[in-house]
């Protein structure tokens, strides 16, 4: 390494030191050992590696950096401080505070630079997964013979932790299999875990099973400069072919007299007296903070070539719009998720068979979807012939072969949903994913975290219910629909018929965050036109499906396959001399968002004996009914039957339930 280059990098990893172990003593809170552990990979990757300018953190075309290993995030709030992004020193010193721009773990949308939401550790991993393909996406869809304008890297720094978690080699598995050569995973071999040493807990051989996915595996002291560049001057003079593994060997808490090395360092501040030996150490003034001005000169020149990397980018991106003037506007189209202008109108005009299971109505309308909306990509965890995801005019991507729009992730729930959101973080795809309803469970911390960071990430869930039949209680969704109904920031759609499959796919697609749709196997009737478009139907969230003729005896309120079954139990009420509302409630979180006039108008007022009818859990139906309505729900697991006998068996029909009103 160029002398020069190297005392610089030496003096930012002693300032990342500083600045992360102070913060961390500060806040009284959070993890100072990886930060000191690895302040040389953060100092050689903010000053000197990534290509990314940032004072434009949203280009493109900029290598990304992932901290999948989120609970050591002072390393990096205090590379983005140093490199120039729009987070202040009076931010890294509010460190953990309310409001603070430097949460505990990395947020995406909330930290200028922050890639991905990470901290459940593993995920980061699977986020860069999903980046990576993005890119490879992108660059395929996009770059010519003549002009090259996605060829950047995607970066995670992983710990053990990481490692050990399911989801990273759910990901990493197909990571190798896709043969994703823009992903360089760091991973940080400390040895240490929060609990202790690592051989308390693992002992496998990490290269050999990285190997064994595909990747090209290197080694090297994460301590040292000179061994650093080494491995990343090995990665770049690389063929090809293969995601790049680095197990850069570090200590962790370095520089700690009395903590380095132990898991001591891992997660509590380390004390303000060994903050102060710590210091003499590593030679930091005692200053609080203290950041040396060749530091400051020295990413104010490195901002320069950030700057000049990017204006030479967009040199390159301006002769590529002026030769492919075609792909320039597919371009635009997916970087501002354009909508045609006609697309309400041929949306509702997909045509679909009455009956129809709802997978299959979504299965049609998704074929326009795919023609009309070039940013969406759809993909499986191997069941795109039951859950119907599959665009069947788009071929499958496969490993050299990036230019198909679905992909088959393989039965590998979390890290598809954790791919997901890396799909979305390209800036440029919306992607949708789909499996069975009841393995969401194995899904559901991606899901959450997308539902924190706002990903627009749509999961499209099949065999809804106990209705699915003889498959029985391990594969019929029970408490699911009211479990993703708990999460902040979702959308939960379950559409009743091919009217509201399309509106629950138009409303998510406008969503700028995550949305469910849940769907039936079984076929359902249509339940007739409606005069409302699906602005004012669906994409209410709720509505009166059938109005009541005299003042309401009866309120039904239902979703998905039970609501034709409370408009069969209206009609016979209404043959009795009753009046009855049947009040269709596909998205509770569309219909909490609408004025309160609009709600009082659907749900309020007295509407006599109200009445919830879903197979599942009765979890929050109390809100629209009532202490006094009643719960036609799921009170136990299903069973193992025909579905004509599992209804009878759990009470959903008409004569069920007429017995429970009368």
């Amino acid at each position: 390494m160029d002398e020069e280059l190297k005392k610089n990098l030496e003096k930012v990893a002693m300032t990342i030191r500083g600045l992360s172990m102070e913060a961390v003593q500060k806040a009284n809170s959070g993890h100072p050992g990886l930060p000191l552990g690895c302040a040389e990979i953060g100092a050689y990757l903010y000053g000197h590696l990534l290509r990314h300018n940032p004072k434009d953190s949203r280009w493109e075309n900029r290598d990304r950096f992932i901290l999948s290993a989120g609970h050591g995030c002072m390393l990096l709030y205090s590379c983005l401080h140093l490199a120039g992004f729009d987070l202040s020193l009076d931010e890294i010193k509010r460190f953990r505070q309310l409001h603070s721009l430097t949460p505990g773990h990395p947020e995406y949308g909330h930290t200028d630079g922050i890639e991905m939401t990470t901290g459940p550790l593993g995920q980061g991993v699977a986020n860069a997964v999903g980046m990576a393909l993005g890119m490879k996406i992108l660059a395929e869809k996009f770059n010519t013979k003549d002009h090259k304008i996605f060829d950047n890297t995607i970066y995670t720094l992983a710990g053990d932790g990481c490692l050990m978690e399911g989801v990273s080699q759910e990901a990493c598995s197909l990571a190798g299999h896709l043969g994703l050569d823009n992903l360089v995973l760091i991973f940080d071999s400390n040895h240490i875990t929060l609990d202790g040493p690592l051989d308390q807990s693992g002992s496998e051989d990490t290269a050999k099973r990285f190997e064994a996915y595909g990747f090209a595996v290197h080694e090297c002291n994460g301590n040292d400069l000179d061994e650093i560049e080494s491995t990343f001057d090995t990665i770049k003079s690389d063929p090809g072919g293969k995601p790049h593994l680095i197990i850069a060997h570090t200590i962790i808490g370095l520089g700690s007299p009395n903590k380095q090395g132990t898991n001591k360092a891992h997660g509590s501040p380390l004390g303000e007296e060994e903050v102060e030996l710590t210091k003499k150490a590593l030679g930091i003034p005692e200053e609080d903070f203290y950041i040396p001005q060749p530091v400051k000169n020295f990413f104010e020149q490195k901002l320069e070539k950030d700057l000049a990397y990017e204006d030479e980018w967009k040199k390159v991106f301006d002769g590529w719009k002026m030769s492919n003037p075609k792909l320039f506007a597919e371009y635009e189209t997916m970087l501002e998720k354009k909508l045609p202008d006609d697309f309400i109108e041929k949306l509702g005009a997909v045509e679909i068979p009455d009956p129809c299971a709802g997978r299959s109505a979504s299965q049609n309308v998704l074929q326009y979807l795919g023609d009309a909306l070039p940013f969406l990509y759809g993909g499986s965890a191997d069941l795109s012939g039951s859950d119907c995801t599959m665009m069947k005019q788009f071929p499958l991507i496969a490993k050299g072969d990036f230019k198909g729009r679905n992909i088959k992730y393989g039965i590998r729930e979390f890290a598809m949903a954790a791919s997901a959101a890396g799909l979305f973080g390209t800036q440029m795809i919306i992607p949708y994913v789909g499996t069975f309803l009841t393995f969401s469970d194995y899904m559901r911390n991606a899901i959450r975290l997308a539902a924190l960071s706002h990903y627009h990430v749509i999961y499209q869930f099949t065999h809804d219910s106990i209705f699915l039949g003889e498959d029985g209680p391990t594969h019929q969704p029970v408490e699911h629909v009211a479990a993703l109904r708990a999460m902040p920031n979702l959308h939960v759609f379950r559409p009743a018929d091919d009217y509201e499959v399309k509106g629950a796919w138009y409303s998510m697609i406008k969503y700028q965050g995550p949305s469910v749709i849940i769907l039936t196997r079984q076929k359902l009737p249509d339940l007739g036109e409606r005069s409302m478009s699906f602005h004012e139907g669906t994409g209410k969230g709720a509505y009166i499906v059938k109005k009541e003729k005299g003042k309401a005896d009866f309120a039904l309120f239902a979703t998905g396959s039970e609501v034709s079954l409370a408009m069969d139990v209206a009609a016979s009420l209404e043959k009795m001399g009753k009046h009855v509302r049947v009040v269709s409630m596909p998205c509770w979180e569309l219909f909490e968002k609408q004025s309160e006039e609009y709600r009082k108008s659907v749900v309020g007022g007295d509407l006599g004996k109200r009445v919830s009818i879903e197979a599942g859990v009765g979890m929050g139906w109390e809100r629209y009914i009532g202490v006094d309505g009643v719960c036609v729900c799921m009170e136990s697991f299903g069973a193992s039957a025909p579905a004509s006998d599992v209804a009878n068996e759990f009470g959903f029909t008409v004569d069920a339930i007429l017995s429970r009103l009368l």
